[in-house]
């Protein structure tokens, strides 16, 4: 599939991962961060993260179609190169997502069965840590790629000034 209604899938599907990727970041480190938060969001924090890991080969691939289908330029090449770095950064985030559903539930487990919860274990640091690392270096990589990706799309698709066809009777 490589157009819906006329527009390009990935015109579509870059949505998503604008959404998602962010989101299961943000939902990561509150939950390595917050182990009650954690075991509130339970099983669904790793299926997000699980959703956000596909939907990124999907739009990758999307995008190559795409972007053998546009003139080739460097704004172009850029978006494309950084495209394909997002892969591993959604890969750490399910990762660790799992991590820390795995770890917050254990932690609840025995806490019930010892009537105690422990606090603060070198995994849970780690995991935390780790957490923050990852969602911040893909959200920032979500960034630059989405950036990269609007030069390339409008770098001469505007005027900067106004045509007066906007409706402005002056």
């Amino acid at each position: 599939m490589s157009l819906v209604n006329g527009l390009p899938v990935h015109v579509l599907l870059v949505h998503f991962v604008v959404v998602l990727v962010p989101l299961t970041a943000l939902a990561l480190v509150v939950g390595a961060i917050w182990p009650g938060a954690a075991q509130r969001m339970g099983i669904v924090l790793p299926l997000l993260a699980l959703v956000t890991l596909g939907s990124v080969p999907l739009t990758t691939q999307a995008g190559e179609w795409l972007e053998e289908h546009v003139p080739g330029n460097a704004l172009v090449r850029r978006h494309a190169e950084l495209g394909d770095g997002l892969l591993p950064w959604a890969g750490g985030l399910f990762v660790l997502a799992t991590v820390v559903w795995w770890t917050a539930r254990r932690t609840a487990a025995a806490g019930t069965a010892r009537g105690t919860h422990r606090s603060a274990t070198p995994v849970r640091i780690a995991a935390a840590v780790l957490s923050l690392a990852v969602a911040t270096g893909a959200v920032v990589d979500v960034y630059r790629i989405g950036d990269s990706g609007a030069k390339a799309a409008w770098h001469d698709g505007f005027s900067k000034a106004a045509s007066g066809g906007d409706g402005d009777d002056d």
